[in-house]
């Protein structure tokens, strides 16, 4: 933090309070959060977390615990946010908010590859141009690495804002989401991949709805990602950053789709019940396929 001397005396602490606007010294956001908003996200996501939480004890799935991860990481980020709602000026609320909600989306899209990657396990390997390893050792590096420059960058970035000099950290998050996008749109491609295999050589009738909720959630993360590679790039005083409407309905609204539609439509529910039938009954794909 820069000198604290010269601040005026309620924002010397960076845990303060300060709720009204002191003249020359603008919010960190730009503008003063919505409480409204971080109180329905914190519920939405609260309620997946929840939701995907019971399914990881339950069942033990991949899939399940990096969305309760992802929700996790996105329901501390608005606290963060609806404690800046009542606290404006409060560098830890400020933190706490960037630091997450940038890297939340990582977990989700980290979900999508070891379910497509399990689609491949199951099916066979003649239904992907690589096998199912390959989707773990490839896609969640790519995550991995996305998720440090992200991180990074946010902690810079949040750490610099009283010195104005914000440039670095800011540049390493747009490197992380767009690092993001290109690993994502690899993913698409091979997953668009896989649903032209199926139309040939069949899929179980339990799957399509997954392969929605996949497409679903993989289009919001997507538009996401964008909204925050240019939000970044316009800068911390740019037009995105300084009006909320647009983080609300672009991040946050978009990210609890991302999440919440695999409440009702959860690989982990649904993936082990046909494996098992497949195993049992050791059936070739077509027989398996018009028995479902």
């Amino acid at each position: 933090m820069g000198n604290r001397n010269l601040l005026p005396e309620p924002l010397r602490d960076p845990n303060n309070c300060q709720k009204d606007l002191i003249p020359g010294f603008n919010y960190s956001y730009g503008y003063r959060p919505s409480l409204v908003a971080g109180i329905v996200f914190c519920v939405l996501f609260g309620i997946a977390f929840f939701g995907h939480s019971l399914q990881t004890v339950r069942l033990r799935r991949w899939t399940s615990g990096l969305l309760t991860i992802g929700a996790l990481t996105e329901l501390i980020g608005w606290i963060g946010r609806t404690w800046s709602a009542q606290c404006p000026y409060n560098k830890n609320a400020f933190l706490m908010q960037i630091t997450t909600l940038i890297i939340g989306p990582v977990f989700f899209t980290a979900a999508l590859y070891v379910l497509l990657g399990t689609f491949i396990a199951i099916l066979g390997r003649g239904y992907s141009l690589i096998s199912a390893r390959m989707y773990t050792i490839v896609f969640l590096s790519c995550d991995l690495i996305s998720l440090v420059l992200q991180a990074a960058g946010g902690a810079m970035a949040s750490m610099a804002t009283d010195n104005g000099d914000t440039k670095l950290g800011t540049n390493i998050m747009v490197a992380g989401v767009i690092f993001q996008l290109v690993a994502m749109a690899i993913f698409t491609l091979l997953a668009l991949d896989f649903v032209r295999r199926t139309a040939k050589f069949g899929i179980p009738q339990e799957y399509n709805k997954i392969l929605y909720a996949l497409f679903i959630s993989l289009g919001a993360i997507f538009a996401r990602s964008i909204f925050r590679a240019v939000e970044l790039m316009e800068g911390w005083s740019g037009y995105l950053m300084e009006h909320e409407v647009y983080f609300i309905a672009l991040d946050g609204a978009l990210m609890a789709v991302a999440v919440l539609i695999f409440l009702p439509f959860d690989p982990a529910r649904t993936i082990p019940k046909v494996y098992r039938v497949v195993n049992k009954e050791s059936a070739e794909m077509s027989d398996f396929s018009a028995s479902i």
